[in-house]
């Protein structure tokens, strides 16, 4: 029997039974739509995540203190207080890769303004931390070179911690108390939203000497006030393994430890992206297999309905056996029928997919905007295992109506 005519038999049969054929294949778009949809939103997320660290500027080096150690019990990354802003002008000083260096000290604080408060936290820093970290001053100035050196009471701050503070007035020249010390507003930094560095929104700004005699007590084992980080900017992306192993060796030499035993890290920017990135790709793999479950049932639906199918229709297998028709036949008709299934039901789920996919985009849940990614790798992902599975499923229902005897079937009522 030619393929062309068991193909039209096969769809002739799933023709007469349209409301069972309609559900079947509803299990196989709810499938593939999920497989698309959540895909699309792990990589739209994948996808933010190394936008945002890209927006905090280009060529990137962070230095951060190693882990301390107390009574040998060794505490988290970041948490020994090894660094200091002569390492800084160190790296700056005689590592030739690098355009840039910007140390920063932190401390979470109370910050007051008239009858409004927040609890935030102020970031100490140079004058060249905005163009290292690609900020931008939206109203008034940012830290100059003569407040860091005066220690002066001056911040910049976050642009929802000005909106929290003084609402929609502008607060340069104003002034706000910190540790009962009153503190001259001098700018306003323009939304930047969250990075892998945190919020930058909600974040105050000050002179990096001021954080440090003032507002932070933390000191090296020499007696000198640390900084938690130094951000370096490399001259280029070319040089970026130059700029790390010149700044390890540096910071070598200054705190007299040996190659590979630092008490610092220093890591590239394109390091912490695909950190991350490894990260939320098993975020998307565990999404997709959450949606996968969606497509097994879906298979499993098609195998129940074909098994009914065969049995309605064992006298019709028997008349067809006995006119001619192969084992082979048999079986390609079955096989045709739940893969016909399978990849309408495909075919129609990539397109919800693709809608939710659309109408989920930009939509804010718990202030996070929604971002979503779709590519042709998904789309073919999603129909090319909703058409395996429909084959998968459909083998065994197809392999027992081949294997039916004809005169059986032909005495099957």
């Amino acid at each position: 029997m030619k393929a062309g005519q068991t193909i039209r038999i096969a769809l002739t049969g799933l023709r007469a039974n349209k409301l069972r054929s309609s559900l079947t294949t509803l299990g196989v778009v709810i499938g593939v739509a999920s497989v698309i949809a959540l895909l699309s939103i792990g990589r739209g997320s994948q996808a933010a995540i190394t936008s945002r660290i890209e927006s905090m500027g280009t060529n990137l080096v962070f230095v951060s203190p190693g882990a301390s150690s107390t009574s040998g019990v060794r505490g988290a990354a970041g948490s020994a207080n090894t660094l200091t802003i002569n390492d800084a002008e160190a790296i700056a000083a005689q590592a030739t890769a690098v355009s840039a260096v910007a140390p920063y000290s932190q401390a979470m604080v109370q910050i007051i303004a008239g009858t409004e408060n927040t609890r935030t936290q102020v970031l100490g820093v140079t004058a060249n931390y905005a163009s290292v970290r690609n900020l931008t001053v939206a109203e008034g100035t940012f830290i100059t070179t003569a407040q860091v050196n005066s220690r002066s009471l001056v911040v910049v701050l976050g642009s929802s911690v000005a909106e929290t503070l003084f609402g929609t007035t502008n607060p340069v020249g104003e002034s706000v108390k910190i540790n009962g010390y009153k503190y001259t507003v001098v700018g306003v930094l323009q939304s930047q939203g969250s990075t892998a560095m945190g919020n930058q929104d909600d974040m105050v700004l000050a002179p990096i000497t001021t954080v440090q005699y003032r507002l932070s007590s933390q000191k090296t084992s020499s007696g000198e006030r640390t900084v938690q980080g130094i951000t370096v900017q490399v001259t280029s992306a070319s040089q970026i393994d130059t700029a790390i192993q010149q700044i390890t060796a540096i910071l070598d030499q200054r705190h007299e430890v040996a190659s590979g035993s630092e008490d610092f890290t220093v890591s590239s920017q394109e390091s912490m992206i695909e950190t991350l990135q490894s990260s939320t790709g098993v975020f998307v793999i565990f999404l997709a297999a959450i949606a996968g479950i969606s497509l097994l049932v879906g298979g499993i639906g098609i195998m129940n309905i074909m098994l009914v199918s065969v049995t309605e229709r064992t006298r019709e297998i028997g008349i067809r056996k006995a006119v001619g028709a192969k084992r082979q036949d048999i079986m390609f008709q079955f096989l045709t029928e739940a893969a016909a299934l399978s990849l309408l039901g495909g075919a129609i789920g990539m397109l919800a997919g693709w809608a939710i996919s659309r109408l989920v985009s930009g939509m804010t849940i718990n202030s996070s905007t929604i971002q979503t990614v779709m590519s042709g790798d998904i789309l073919i992902l999603a129909v090319s295992v909703s058409a395996a599975i429909g084959i998968v499923f459909g083998l065994y229902p197809a392999y027992r109506a081949s294997r039916l005897n004809p005169i059986d079937a032909l005495r099957y009522e």
